[in-house]
């Protein structure tokens, strides 16, 4: 046993199916991140990420590593960078839960968007890959990848706003009148079903992603569980949203940066550049998508609010930080409701 995980059970299970899990393993937990507990497997093979549900009871469909693996199969060989995928254990016998092992991708990750350690020239270059890739996502041939019946069909925002509602009842733990009024303003301005439908991240933001090691470009996009079938300017929306929280360690966001200054991109010149890989004249109402996602995400961290009250959080200090950003993004929510 080694940081939560049995890898005696774990190669056990693995058998001759993947080379190097039989000899001397190395496990190195990765603290990052609240949602599925993640390790890297040093082996004499090669270096393996394993991803796993978490411990205790969950909510129906949350920390889906299923849909993760079946999701990033599925992409190997296209447009959208990401890791070669090896085995999905669903037999909860083995280790406690359902995992899935795949490739270590050695990347560089950023998780502050103000990209301190770059210069002008490699953070535009760096974030116009970020954009080229979300672009690549929503352009993904689902027949021809296997992923047409990948996520249900109908209104995509009426379907998630009922869900994330539900979710978001279910982790309360006191009220926040601001989710109150986000709520009703949301259910109230739904747009119409357009009829736009791709494979949409779910969670796209630069944390995400992994870029090259002495290069720009992404290599490898993570963290696929909120990944379904819908509207692909919720993706955008979410990068829009990232970038209006606080900047450092805790909002990783651009407000107030002087990001001419910085080689760094305006929301609206990201905008406009996703939309001409795309083919579109622009986005009209854009205020919804933002408030919609600064709801998600505000359902998302209340969620991880009470996984950390009851224990279940990979990290129960930070599950607690994270939690207190919920009526802030409630807020922004709101604000973004106003621009519509």
């Amino acid at each position: 046993m080694a940081d939560d995980l049995n890898v005696t059970a774990v190669a056990d299970w693995v058998d001759d199916r993947l080379p190097g899990l039989g000899g001397d393993v190395t496990v190195h937990r990765f603290v990052v991140g609240q949602s599925n507990p993640t390790f890297r497997l040093d082996t004499p093979a090669g270096s393996y990420v394993l991803r796993r549900k978490p411990g205790g009871v969950l909510l129906k469909s949350a920390h889906a590593v299923e849909r993760e693996f079946a999701v990033q199969k599925a992409l190997q060989g296209t447009g959208v960078p990401v890791p070669q995928m090896h085995l999905l254990c669903e037999d909860v016998s083995v280790i406690g839960a359902p995992f899935y092992l795949m490739d270590h991708v050695d990347g560089r990750s950023f998780d502050d968007p103000r990209l301190p350690d770059q210069t002008p020239p490699q953070r535009a270059a760096i974030i116009d890959s970020m954009n080229a890739t979300l672009a690549a996502i929503h352009d993904v041939d689902l027949q021809a990848v296997g992923l047409s019946d990948y996520g249900p069909g109908g209104d995509y925002y009426a379907r998630q706003i009922g869900r994330w509602v539900k979710q978001y009842r279910a982790t309360a733990t006191e009220e926040i009148p601001a989710m109150e009024d986000l709520i009703t303003w949301l259910e109230a301005n739904t747009p119409g079903d357009d009829g736009r439908r791709t494979l949409v991240h779910g969670d796209y933001r630069i944390d995400n992603l992994l870029f090259a090691k002495d290069g720009t470009d992404v290599v490898a996009v993570l963290d696929w569980e909120l990944s379904t079938l819908g509207h692909p300017f919720a993706d955008l929306a979410a990068v829009i949203m990232q970038w209006r929280m606080p900047p450092g360690a805790d909002g990783r966001g651009l407000a107030g940066v002087n990001r001419a200054a910085l080689g760094l991109p305006s929301d609206a010149d990201f905008i406009a550049a996703y939309c001409k890989r795309r083919g579109l004249d622009g986005i009209n109402g854009f205020g919804f998508y933002l408030a919609f996602c600064f709801f998600r995400m505000g359902a998302i961290l209340q969620g991880v609010k009470k996984r950390g009250m009851e224990g279940n959080a990979s990290n129960p200090e930070k599950a607690a930080k994270l939690g207190a950003y919920v009526p802030l993004f409630a807020q922004q929510g709101l604000n973004a409701a106003q621009d519509e």
